[in-house]
């Protein structure tokens, strides 16, 4: 018997993957190519590193643009009164021309009968008032002019992604916020807690949470013509393998994920076979990082690093809570030795019992 278990191990049962004694075998102190470190309290506040997203001080100190600014592109309605019956622009049956919709050109300006090319953008309608104003006295008198600034294509914005409204929207009064923009474009279709915006400006992006748009009100930046903004969900994951409910690639559900949750997402631990000393997590971690974990100063370049969890220790749960898994992660999880000797067990009786319903039928063959 124990012959027959000696060659079955030697030729390897299958298996979700390497055995926790496979893993130690590999590392650094063992003449391998990956550091395997026990998770502590050190461990975790050196490695809980979260991406930070933000807006620079450039984008934060843009201050709101004024809703009556005229930009090229946007359109403007005119009407003009005149105190006589007959003027230049109105008729006999009325003292009043209404121009509607005159639009400002590409070099900023606008054409008005007997006032002549006038300079629009970067005015207000009030401004450009007094301008029409002014060169219309000379030649009828005391004009009347009103100026309404229409919303048109010279300041806008373009959205993009997973808003309710893909398009260009115009940024007038009530829209010349980021939240209130995405707003008016019908909101975010994906879950908030994974939602980022970003925001390209010339040669500039910058990318936040949709959530802290309104738990940091100072990320809440105006806007500029031209702006492009996408709402695009969050695209890390990490990687599930061995004794757990599930074996994929896993999006992360939240802005920061801990090996509890990353746990509790594929399944948790398989009862039946899971080794809950064996929970293990495979990174490349930066040197900086890698450093301080290990206490050394001369480690250069990204470095292999293998996170080991123990849940069955005091605060083992504890220390799995509060350490942070990141984009790109591994987390493996061992078979409990037992379950690669029941294997092995299951493998011998199974074929003994074959060997004995082969004998079974021989012998009874040979009394037909």
């Amino acid at each position: 018997m124990l012959a027959a278990v000696s060659i079955l191990a030697s030729c390897g049962l299958p298996r979700v993957g390497p055995t926790k004694r496979e893993i130690f075998a590999g590392s650094v102190q063992r003449q391998g190519d990956a550091f395997v470190v026990s998770v502590n309290d050190r461990v975790t506040r050196a490695t809980a590193v979260v991406p930070a997203l933000g807006f620079s001080e450039t984008f934060q100190s843009a201050g709101v643009v004024g809703s009556d600014v005229i930009n090229p592109g946007d359109t403007l309605g005119l009407t003009i009164w005149e105190n006589v019956d007959d003027g230049l622009l109105s008729g006999e049956a009325s003292n009043s021309t209404i121009l509607e919709e005159v639009q400002v050109d590409g070099s900023g300006f606008i054409f008005v009968p007997y006032a002549g090319r006038i300079k629009a953008s970067g005015n207000s309608p009030e401004a450009i008032r007094r301008i029409i104003t002014s060169k219309l006295e000379e030649q009828t008198p005391d004009p009347q002019v009103q100026v309404r600034r229409i919303a048109g294509d010279g300041s806008t914005v373009s959205l993009a992604g997973a808003v309710g409204g893909q398009g260009v929207y115009a940024i007038e009064r009530p829209t010349r916020t980021l939240s209130s923009m995405l707003a008016r474009a019908g909101g975010v279709t994906i879950r908030p807690e994974i939602a980022q915006v970003t925001v390209q400006r010339g040669g500039q992006t910058g990318k936040i949470w949709f959530q802290d748009l309104y738990e940091n009100p100072a990320m809440d930046i105006a806007l500029r013509g031209g702006d492009k903004i996408l709402v695009e969900e969050d695209t890390r994951a990490f990687t599930a393998l061995g004794a757990t409910g599930t074996q994929a690639r896993v999006p992360f559900e939240t802005q920061t994920l801990s090996a509890v949750e990353a746990i509790a997402q594929v399944g948790g631990l398989l009862t039946a076979s899971a080794d809950p000393t064996g929970v293990f997590i495979f990174r490349n971690e930066p040197a900086e990082i890698a450093n301080q974990v290990m206490g050394r100063t001369d480690l250069i370049g990204a470095q292999r690093l293998v996170y080991v969890l123990d849940l069955t220790e005091p605060n083992g749960m504890f220390m799995a809570r509060d350490f942070v898994v990141r984009d790109g992660d591994t987390l493996y999880v061992t078979e409990a030795p037992f379950t690669q000797w029941d294997k092995t067990i299951s493998a011998l009786t199974g074929s003994l019992s074959a060997v004995g319903t082969v004998a079974t039928a021989s012998t009874a063959l040979e009394g037909i």
